[in-house]
């Protein structure tokens, strides 16, 4: 008998029949014969230098749920490349052939179905992809993986048409729970700003492989990003509350909650406002002043700009990032209430440990400390793991301004009258060390007079772990771009639209965005996307007060000759061999939901259109 079965659900019809345009031609599922797979470790020394896996499939022919040895169909040594026993090799990709307009966003795996689901966010789409044939892909490498495309679009959820309603726009975030699809859509007001309006979370089910639409649920303005809990009893949506260009019209940010019973939603949601957080509110006393509120006119609800959640094991307590207010708002889902809002303060790049590389002008690798400068962490995507029963949270700290026609907060260091006996009077005078760093002008000038006694930037450059309270209990400090400045040289701090190096180092660096969470054996691991530069960093998160860097993965070739437009997406050069650019959304998939018989991760990357499936042992 073969070690750790995995009796997938997967129909012969999906591995061997290939599917129509709606994903239900071909061979009936439902009589179709089980695949399985077998995952046996392999020692140190033996099939593997340094141990690996034995990888089993086959077709389950007398249905008794075993992978017997006669079933066996394809057998494939995994080897570890190092004594720490991990790899990721990249199994399979989907190139939409849209370029800087967020063809590929969020996305989710639905091991049922066999189906990856990828917001196709200016569309106002979902895009279907076809992974049945996941359990055979061989893994590519080197120039093979900038080509790779062989994960086919089946159909799209065209939401907007769903839904039915006026003013619909982009889709912004998709969720799937057993056979329960949310999908989050923006709305116009009747003013016409295009994300102002209340926004919906449509509802799809699952049906013979197929997703067929039942109802559409009123949440707040701007819904940024939908979840599930783990239970999945509910459903919470960031309702991002965003200001339209001209600053005039300012909705309240909201979290929205949608019960779900017996697998249905509920008709309507229960709104979580921060209202009482108001000058004059009941908890007005609660807002700290880092925390930080700048909209013109905003009132503290207004200014409150949900990002992205994550909760807890139990599915008790949301962490909600409040990105561009720098802080977090700690949730208690039974009764939809604020608990708390976390202030999450500055990060000190006066600090040896937090350098960073502040200009695009020097022509050279320059990470250093500055004192008197920090950085405001501006988390976006967060997620939460358990260690010794107790909740953490990871947050990735991509850093955000307010920057509208209506309203701006930023500047350049250069343009801020320092106090005169700040550290950096001279540095933030010269572009080829200080003076470009992109800063906020809404705080630091601590005493009033005018002049600035710190200097604020966007962004921590980095990824923290936080305890259930938000007491920091680890911070990447300046290791993203020493990492990068290493492997890539100027090529570090790149940004996604083009292949030139070091131009992102004024702003947020490698800016840190997507992130993902999950056990690769024993081992608890963070999978860090870095926007502009691109690629993952990996680290081991098992013990959040003992945290080590393990390895970055990067797709993109920065000798390839290119450049898109993202606002019309019109391009130069050779967009198709780029790579893959700017990751904004990571699905973890665990072993025992994944087609490889181990863990596997899928990345939505928005500047190059294209989904990537990476297997991870």
């Amino acid at each position: 008998m073969k070690t750790n079965q995995l009796a997938l659900l997967i129909s012969s019809a999906l591995l061997l029949a290939a599917c129509g345009d709606d994903g239900n031609d071909g061979v009936d599922g439902s009589n179709g014969v089980n695949s399985l797979v077998s995952v046996t470790a392999l020692a140190v020394g033996s099939s593997c230098t340094y141990g690996g896996q034995l990888i089993e499939s086959g077709l389950d022919s007398n249905g008794n749920g075993t992978l017997e040895d006669t079933e066996v169909q394809h057998t494939q040594n995994l080897c570890y490349d190092s004594a720490s026993g991990f790899n990721m090799e990249l199994m399979a990709r989907h190139e939409s052939g849209v370029y800087g307009l967020s063809a590929a966003e969020i996305v989710d795996f639905d091991i049922v179905a066999q189906k990856v689901l990828v917001v196709n966010a200016v569309s106002g789409r979902v895009d279907v992809l076809d992974a049945s044939g996941l359990a055979s892909a061989e893994a590519v490498s080197g120039s093979a993986e900038l080509a790779l495309n062989n994960l086919p679009l089946l159909n799209e959820l065209d939401v907007a048409a769903d839904v039915g309603l006026e003013r619909l726009g982009g889709v912004n975030s998709l969720a799937l729970h057993d056979d329960l699809l949310a999908v989050a859509i923006e709305r116009a007001d009747e003013a016409g700003n295009s994300k102002q309006g209340n926004g919906y979370v449509a509802f799809y089910r699952r049906v013979d492989g197929a997703y067929s639409y039942l109802k559409a649920v009123e949440v707040g303005a701007l819904p940024d990003n939908v979840i599930f809990t783990p239970d999945g009893k509910s459903v919470l949506v960031a309702n991002e509350g965003e200001p339209n260009n001209a600053y005039d019209v300012d909705p309240e940010g909201s979290v929205a909650i949608i019960s779900v019973t017996d697998g249905e939603p509920a008709d309507s949601a229960n709104l979580v406002r921060f209202t009482d957080f108001n000058i004059g509110g009941s908890r007005a006393d609660e807002v700290s002043q880092m925390i930080k509120i700048n909209g013109p006119g905003a009132s503290v609800a207004q200014d409150l700009e949900p990002e992205y959640i994550a909760v807890s094991a139990d599915s008790a307590t949301a962490w909600v990032s409040l990105q561009e207010n720098n802080a977090i708002a700690k949730i208690n889902i039974a009764d939809a209430s604020v608990a708390s809002l976390i202030a999450l303060g500055a990060k000190d790049f006066g600090l040896a440990q937090n350098a960073i590389d502040a200009s695009d002008k020097d022509d050279m690798v320059n990470i250093r400390p500055y004192e008197g400068v920090y950085g405001l962490y501006m988390p976006d995507t967060v997620a939460s793991y358990q260690w010794h029963g107790s909740d953490f949270v990871v947050t990735a700290n991509e850093g955000d301004s307010r920057d509208y026609d209506g309203f701006s907060e930023e500047a350049r260091a250069h343009d801020l009258v320092l106090a005169p006996n700040h550290p950096q009077v001279s540095a933030a005078q010269d572009d080829t060390l200080l003076g470009r760093l992109k800063v906020t002008t809404s705080m630091g000038d601590e005493d009033g007079d005018g002049e600035y006694e710190k200097i604020y930037a966007y962004g921590g450059r980095s990824f923290s772990i936080l305890d259930s309270d938000g007491r920091m209990v680890f911070d990447s400090g300046s290791d993203f771009e020493r990492i990068t400045a290493s492997l890539l040289g100027l090529n570090f701090n790149n940004n996604n639209d083009e292949n030139k190096g070091d131009s992102r180092s004024d702003d947020k660096g490698p800016e840190p965005e997507a992130l993902a969470v999950g056990k690769v054996g024993d081992s608890t691991y963070a999978f860090v996307g870095l926007e502009r530069t691109g690629g993952i960093m990996v680290y081991d998160v098992t013990n959040p007060f003992d945290v080590h860097f393990v390895n970055y993965i990067v797709n993109r070739d920065f000798a390839t000759d290119f450049a898109v437009d993202t606002d019309t997406g019109e391009y130069e050069g050779n967009m198709q061999l780029a790579g893959d650019l700017g990751p904004e959304g990571m699905k973890f998939v665990a072993a025992e939901h994944s087609p490889f018989g181990v863990p596997m991760l899928v990345v939505g990357n928005e500047v190059s259109g294209t989904t990537s499936i990476y297997r991870i042992y």
